[in-house]
C-alpha cells in the first residue's frame, strides 16, 4: 500500500499479512457489493472493453479465480473448465452463487484469502485474476500464492488496471492515489508484471492499453518445478 496508504492500526499476523489493510478491503466490498455491477459495469464498456473474455478464454483444466467478486467473470469461462472461485467478502460470494445459478454454471465457490490460499501444492492448471491485484493488501504474496497452487506449466492469466507509463496519466494517477486507496480500496500505481517476474512466472503474453492503463498477461509457472514436487 505504500506512503499512500493513511490506515491506522496495521499489525501484521504471524504469516505477514496486513490485517487493517484486510479488514479495509472486506468491509469496503460489503458494503459495496449491491452496487459493484452497475460501477464496474462503466469502467469495461469504456476502459476494459473484451478484456474478462480475453483471460477467460485462455483458461484450462481445473481453474482457481481469486477475487471472483460477483461472479462477471462466469459468463465467459470455457464449459469444460472446472471451476473455483474465491472471494474475502460473504455478500459478494452471494451475488456470484445467484449469476451462477442464473447461467447455469456449475462453480465451487469459496471465502477466503487470496494472500493464503487454503489449497495444496499444485492443486490447479489455471489461476485467474481480473481488478484483483489492485485491491488485494500484498499484491506479491497472492502471486507467490497462485504459484504454489499452480502445476508446473500452469497459467497465470490477470487483467488489471495498473500504472501508467505516460506521464501525464501517471501524475494523475498520482494525486488521486490516496483518496481511492482510502475510500475504495483501490490502488492506482501497481506494476504486477513485476511480482509475476520476482516470483519467478515465465511471462508469455503482455498487453497494454487505454495509455498503458489496463494490462493484460499470462504467464506460465515454469515446467522446471515438476522437479521439485517430486
Amino acid at each position: 500500500m505504500g506512503n499512500t496508504d493513511k490506515l491506522a492500526n496495521r499489525t501484521p499476523d504471524q504469516g505477514g499479512h496486513d490485517l487493517a489493510a484486510t479488514e479495509h478491503v472486506r468491509r469496503y466490498y460489503e458494503k459495496s457489493a449491491g452496487v459493484y455491477d452497475e460501477h464496474v459495469s462503466y469502467m469495461e464498456r469504456f476502459v476494459l472493453a473484451d478484456g474478462r473474455q480475453w483471460v477467460c478464454e485462455r483458461a484450462r483444466g481445473d481453474v482457481l479465480e481469486i477475487a471472483v467478486g460477483t461472479g462477471r467473470n462466469l459468463p465467459f469461462y470455457p464449459p469444460e473448465v472446472r471451476l473455483t472461485g474465491l472471494d474475502l467478502t460473504p455478500a459478494m460470494l452471494d451475488l456470484a452463487r445467484a449469476r451462477a445459478a442464473a447461467i447455469g454454471r456449475e462453480v465451487d465457490l469459496r471465502l477466503g484469502n487470496a494472500e493464503a490460499l487454503d489449497f495444496p501444492d499444485g492443486r490447479f492448471d489455471t489461476v485467474v485474476a481480473t481488478l484483483a491485484l489492485c485491491a488485494i493488501p500484498n499484491p506479491r504474496a497472492a502471486v507467490a500464492e497462485a504459484r504454489r497452487v499452480l502445476r508446473p506449466g500452469g497459467r497465470l492469466l490477470l487483467l488489471e488496471h495498473v500504472r501508467s507509463p505516460v506521464l501525464p496519466v501517471r501524475l494523475l494517477q498520482y494525486l488521486f492515489n490516496p483518496i481511492c486507496v482510502r475510500w475504495h480500496a483501490d490502488h492506482l500505481l501497481r506494476e504486477p508484471l513485476d511480482h509475476v517476474r520476482a516470483e519467478g512466472f515465465v511471462v508469455e503474453r503482455m498487453e497494454r492499453s487505454k495509455l498503458g492503463i489496463v494490462e493484460r498477461l499470462m504467464a506460465r509457472k515454469p515446467e522446471a518445478d515438476r522437479v521439485a514436487m517430486v
